[in-house]
């Protein structure tokens, strides 16, 4: 293994130092609507005006299930927690969650942004992504 941690897709968080993490998004400058992940035209009003923002990095969990079998082409950890985070900006977000009982978690219940392992790819280095966990 490299002792490397490279993102599972660049472009959808930055992890300044362990334990810190950030969603990257993107604001319309036009009608004020957040986006994830960053794009540089809105999905909500097709402006081009969208300036690059670091979303909150925690939320509330909104919906939730458990994966027990893995899809096609995950190299992850199984089971493991999907689900959607309602951000403060008022942006709701797909993700992975830190749970692998769905009774882990309510509706509303607070959770924060955290950045997991997925699996160790060809060249030996450790392919992490975002992930939300309940605090």
């Amino acid at each position: 293994m490299s002792g490397r941690r490279v993102p599972v897709r660049a472009g959808l968080f930055e992890e300044p130092s362990p334990g810190v993490a950030h969603l990257l998004g993107g604001r319309c400058g036009s009608c004020g609507r957040f986006l994830f992940p960053r794009s540089d035209q809105c999905p909500h009003c097709s402006s081009t005006a969208v300036e690059p923002v670091l979303l909150s990095d925690s939320g509330s969990a909104w919906g939730w299930t458990v994966v027990n079998t893995a899809p096609p082409g995950y190299e992850g950890p199984v089971p493991f927690g999907f689900g959607v985070v309602e951000l403060p900006e008022g942006l709701r977000v797909i993700t992975r969650l830190e749970i692998t009982d769905p009774a882990d978690l309510d509706f509303g219940a607070p959770v924060q942004l955290t950045v997991a392992p997925l699996h160790e790819n060809d060249d030996g280095d450790l392919v992490v992504t975002y992930t939300f966990a309940p605090t």
